[in-house]
């Protein structure tokens, strides 16, 4: 069984909070990390468990052993029930385990009744540094999710399909997204297709015979249940004028290359749109990182002028301004590189770092390049 690195965040959690809540999407491994904490399990899709819980209510909170409710946005009542029980024995840390897959309803209950009383953790799929045995570039082709093909290959890309299929017509209209299954698969492919672009809801909205506000709202959605990323532009006080459209990116690129027809490597590297699976590849990494390590930041953003220059992305950690600039390359050119310091200087920015698939590594005061894992081996932000 391989190690999830927020393993470790988790148990820190629960010794400074009453309640953790465990959330991320469907089949990222939620189930499988919090079975590795002692405790008295129930699982909320589940009539029985549910019947279970209500009956022995009173003598399982009794205990002092961590309760862990997976799926709990099926038990929307039972939200109520822990915010008395934590308040009846506040000083105590470590009480409840809540997962469940990020939905409206989930989050509405959490922010309700406990408010304070609650730390969240986010758990993604496998990242570059929980696989350290495989090969990246299979993480890259066939995503993060244990089940999709990174442990066991042959996997990819039907596994892929089916919880895209699953998720639009079972899960996302249980959790409330106003949309028929049809059209919300409809939608994700054409996501799919402008990932890594500047997000234009009016073409998608006339695509699909629904107004941008309504397209709007299903991006918003999607976003919230960990299915897309969308990076919003940074705002410096420049006399440049920046686009103003955030981007989107899928959050697993096992995913996206199903939703794309990608079935090996080989295949992915013949594609025109091979840059933009690589660059939100790469942000999706840092990011986990930084998550995984209970690294505050601000962001992601990103930035481009009218006029060209672009930094791909950019995050805020400790008041210092940290920029990326992210090459499908394994020999950047020096021309990559002065027009990447020239973007960043237009936003005094205090580190800049160059990712690609270089095996060189460069270090300097303030500019580093390097590779994905090198970088994330190193990084100390």
């Amino acid at each position: 069984m391989l190690e999830r690195k927020l393993k470790k965040i988790i148990e820190t959690r629960l010794k400074q909070f009453p309640a953790v809540a465990l959330v991320g999407p469907r089949q990222v491994g939620k189930t499988t990390l919090a079975k590795q904490f002692p405790g008295k399990y129930f699982d909320l899709e589940i009539e029985e468990e549910k019947l279970r819980l209500d009956i022995l209510w009173n003598e399982i909170i009794s205990t002092d052993e961590l309760i862990i409710l997976d799926e709990a946005q099926n038990f929307p009542e039972i939200f109520h029930r822990i915010r008395n029980a934590i308040d009846l024995n506040r000083k105590q840390s470590g009480q409840f385990l809540i997962l469940g897959s990020v939905s409206p309803g989930l989050m509405k209950q959490v922010s309700e009744f406990l408010t304070g009383r609650i730390a969240l953790c986010k758990l993604s799929p496998f990242s570059i540094q929980e696989i350290i045995e495989m090969s990246p570039d299979n993480l890259w082709l066939m995503g993060g999710f244990p089940d999709g093909g990174i442990l066991k290959s042959e996997q990819f890309p039907i596994w892929q399909n089916n919880y895209l299929n699953l998720l639009a017509m079972r899960d996302l209209p249980t959790w409330g997204l106003p949309s028929t299954p049809q059209v919300t698969l409809r939608f994700i492919k054409m996501l799919a297709i402008n990932n890594g672009l500047l997000w234009n809801a009016s073409q998608i909205g006339k695509s699909l015979g629904i107004t941008y506000h309504t397209v709007n709202s299903y991006l918003d959605y999607l976003d919230q249940v960990f299915l897309i990323r969308r990076m919003n532009p940074y705002f410096p006080n420049i006399k440049k004028r920046l686009t103003k459209s955030p981007k989107v990116y899928f959050r697993d690129s096992g995913l996206l290359h199903n939703l794309l027809g990608v079935t090996n490597f080989d295949d992915l590297l013949s594609r025109p749109w091979i840059g933009f699976s690589w660059e939100g590849w790469i942000i999706g990494q840092i990011l986990i990182w930084l998550q995984n390590e209970a690294v505050p930041f601000d962001g992601p953003y990103f930035l481009r002028t009218r006029d060209g220059q672009e930094i791909d992305l950019i995050i805020i950690i400790n008041g210092k301004l940290w920029t990326f600039e992210i090459k499908l390359t394994s020999a950047p050119h020096q021309e990559d590189v002065k027009r990447f310091i020239t973007a960043t200087n237009l936003i005094h920015a205090d580190f800049n770092v160059m990712i690609s698939r270089t095996s060189d590594t460069i270090r300097n005061e303030n500019f580093f390049s390097m590779n994905i894992t090198d970088f994330l081996n190193d990084w100390n932000p």
